[in-house]
């Protein structure tokens, strides 16, 4: 069953008010759209990560209902803070596995290629793109978080003007300033 966006929009605010039993039915409802985001997230890691789908999906979800503080806007603004989440654990978890390895030597690779997306071609070294955003996010959080949503978190440019409360041009604008940004960062390093 698919559920519409209001009616996930309705149950997060529910849930957020202090129904806990509004959760417990928003929970299968979501749990898809999660899974969706989990493998996107895992394509674009490298070959034989040992973090899975299902694991990433109840970490971030654990995460999520344990955040009390946050007051949901709509289903968007779950999908998007669900997204930074699941950036959060796998940057967590390539940290451990470089602190492991004592350095390592990872693959830098440019946005564009991790964008193409190939399942034979190089992957990103997480760590990277995450401080190439961190720092971005020091002069621009906007671009920085138009990036993670859209790059990490697969959503639309409509969703992201949404979440955002800005136009959808401006998002547009945005992700291709921030794209060349991270592009030129990025080959740099």
């Amino acid at each position: 069953m698919i559920s519409s966006s209001h009616e996930v929009t309705m149950l997060l605010r529910a849930w957020g008010s202090g129904d806990e039993t509004a959760l417990a039915r928003l929970a299968p409802l979501v749990e898809a759209e999660l899974h969706k985001l989990a493998g996107t997230y895992l394509r674009r890691e490298r070959p034989g990560h040992t973090l899975q789908t299902t694991a990433l999906v109840n970490e971030a979800y654990l995460r999520l209902i344990d955040d009390s503080a946050v007051q949901w806007q709509n289903r968007a603004h779950f999908y998007g803070i669900a997204a930074r989440l699941m950036r959060r654990i796998l940057v967590d978890h390539a940290r451990r596995r470089r602190k492991l390895k004592r350095g390592g030597n990872p693959l830098r690779v440019s946005l564009a290629e991790v964008e193409k997306n190939l399942p034979d071609g190089p992957r990103a070294d997480i760590i990277a793109l995450d401080e190439a955003l961190s720092s971005l996010s020091q002069f621009d959080a906007r671009k920085s978080q138009i990036v993670e949503l859209k790059f990490f978190g697969g959503m639309q440019e409509e969703a992201i003007a949404e979440v955002l409360k800005i136009s959808l041009r401006t998002v547009q604008r945005e992700w291709n300033l921030a794209r060349a940004w991270l592009y030129k960062e990025l080959a740099i390093s």
